[in-house]
């Protein structure tokens, strides 16, 4: 389909090279983004600050979509299918010719990690705001990069540093290794084509779902093989760096609140808070991006065990990544605009020096999805919208009043963050904006998240990447309790029932006989009565219970 426009209102030596004049480093006129929701609006914005113009790309179920609005022009590159439009190489090159764009921002997910795209950018004359073709090739493939940091030192977590070439040799690996074992998809991330296989019996349907979901996600269902690692942490490094040889790490997000080994909650720092940690995780980090020759912003990940701080290197993401608002927020650097500028050839703006980390950060993911129907996506038209806002608060968001939730994307809606001086102080702060955040229309996983953050272990910080499945462990143990409690007053209230109405059965057969028996008597009376009825009369939906007369 022709792009329609419409107008809308090997290692390097370190060294420190200081920003100097935009005069050197000629900015950027006019941006292409290749994304869309709230991505595509944060990546506006940053234009915006630099006094650059965005183009937006969109489908044609996107045409009303924000991102859309708050560009300065739009081309429509294609139809609703991701594949026909924002996977359309062909196009989006097309659409930045056609608008005399100088630069292209993949933002994340859809072309954002693909070398293929990276390179036909460049060889279009034009600018790709993300790491080079060539680093894409060696850290996007999952089995290399474990090969890259192997051979920069960096440790990793024990498995196959290449593809699985049959079920066979899956068998053998997974026996050496011993059970339980993790098949990953050599291709790609976000959960897709991953396996945790806990025994042989469960390998065989492991290994051909993880194929299947890894070629049907990332075209290539080669998978490769490493060791699980029992309630690991998963806690990632952002890096950066330019091309003047400088390479910086930002600190830790701790993203182990997952669903589906999809993250859902992060934040910054972790909640270990552990500098010597931080600085040995970061100099790995920085290690691996040096002998890949990288530039721009990456995310180095690490599986981390709890109880011996040993850290493992999982992958590294050659993107901006959906969760770098808690970095910005608790650095106060714009992850954004510093892509864009070292893209421009500028240095870094800052030094590892420079970089410190002031108070405390969560985000959580908010999902047009039903938490309580297995978090199935809920698309429809947002009907009632409240945004929370007040200190401390931030929400990136790709939707407004009356937006489409489309069933053909992803249905992340917003990231919301909260900042605080201290991580109790963030909690309080992400409690009140969850309460506050109201969409009407569309099912969402704020009531998720409102549970969340009164859980008790994620108050005190006791987290790994099976918390979700514990956190409804302990949700449906005290539904139990609860639910025992509320049968125990019952039955105490009805009891008293039974215990009153025998009272009064007295009282009335002392008053219509005018019988001149005794108090002692009477009370004697209520006593067997009572004792009678809780002993005959409890189930009181029954059928065999006796009559307060006979229980006399």
């Amino acid at each position: 389909m022709s792009p329609k426009t419409k107008a809308v209102t090997g290692h390097r030596t370190p060294k420190v090279v200081r920003r100097r004049s935009s005069a050197f480093f000629p900015m950027f006129r006019k941006i292409l983004i290749a994304n869309r929701g709230e991505i595509a609006v944060r990546i506006i914005r940053a234009c915006r600050d630099l006094r650059i113009s965005p183009v937006a790309v969109y489908s044609d179920a996107d045409a009303a979509a924000v991102h859309v609005g708050s560009s300065d022009e739009a081309v429509c590159i294609g139809p609703a299918p991701s594949v026909e439009s924002y996977l359309n190489i062909p196009a989006i090159i097309a659409a930045a010719k056609k608008t005399k764009a100088e630069a292209i921002h993949p933002g994340y997910g859809f072309l954002a990690e693909n070398a293929k795209f990276a390179r036909a950018v460049k060889e279009a004359g034009l600018t790709f705001i993300g790491p080079g073709a060539e680093a894409m090739e060696v850290i996007g493939s999952k089995t290399s990069a474990r090969r890259a940091a192997v051979e920069a030192g960096v440790p990793i977590v024990p498995g196959t540093v290449a593809a699985l070439t049959s079920f066979d040799q899956a068998k053998e690996i997974a026996e050496e290794f011993g059970y339980p074992v993790m098949l990953k998809a050599s291709a790609g991330g976000g959960g897709k084509g991953m396996r945790l296989v806990a025994s042989f019996e469960e390998l065989r349907s492991g290994f051909e779902n993880a194929q299947s979901e890894a070629a049907a996600a990332f075209g290539d269902s080669s998978i490769y093989l490493e060791k699980a690692v029992a309630r690991p942490r998963h806690i990632e490094i952002q890096v950066f760096a330019d091309s003047h040889g400088n390479v910086v790490h930002l600190g830790e997000r701790e993203c182990s609140i997952q669903r589906r080994h999809q993250k859902v909650i992060e934040e910054c720092p972790s909640p270990i808070n552990d500098a010597g940690l931080r600085a040995a995780m970061g100099a790995a980090a920085v290690k691996l991006a040096r002998a890949v020759n990288y530039v721009g912003a990456g995310t180095v990940e690490f599986l981390v065990a709890d109880e011996t701080r040993d850290f493992y290197f999982l992958e590294m993401n050659t993107r901006l990544q959906v969760e770098h608002p808690v970095t910005e927020l608790v650095t106060g650097i714009d992850l954004v605009r510093e892509q864009i500028t070292v893209a421009s050839g500028a240095p870094l703006s800052f030094t590892q020096e420079a970089v410190a980390w002031r108070g405390h950060a969560i985000e959580c993911r908010v999902y047009a999805e039903d938490p309580n129907n297995n978090f199935l996506p809920s698309p429809g038209r947002i009907s009632a919208l409240r945004v929370p806002d007040g200190p401390g608060i931030r929400d990136d968001s790709g939707v407004e009043l009356n937006s489409e939730v489309s069933i053909h994307y992803d249905p992340l809606i917003s990231k919301l963050a909260a900042w605080g001086r201290t991580r109790s102080e963030s909690i309080d702060r992400l409690r009140r904006a969850l309460d506050e955040y109201e969409v009407g229309g569309i099912k969402t996983t704020l009531p998720f998240f409102r549970e969340i953050v009164r859980d008790e272990e994620f108050q005190s910080g006791r987290l790994d990447t099976g918390f979700i499945s514990r956190f409804y462990e302990r949700r449906d143990r005290r539904a139990k309790v609860a639910t025992e409690n509320s049968d125990q007053q019952e039955q105490v209230r009805q009891d008293m029932a039974v215990i009153a109405a025998a009272i009064h059965y007295a009282i009335s057969r002392r008053e219509g006989s005018g019988s001149t028996t005794s108090a002692a008597d009477i009370q004697s009376r209520w006593k067997l009565s009572g004792r009678a009825a809780l002993r005959e009369g409890r189930n009181l939906s029954g059928g065999n219970r006796k009559s307060f007369r006979e229980a006399k």
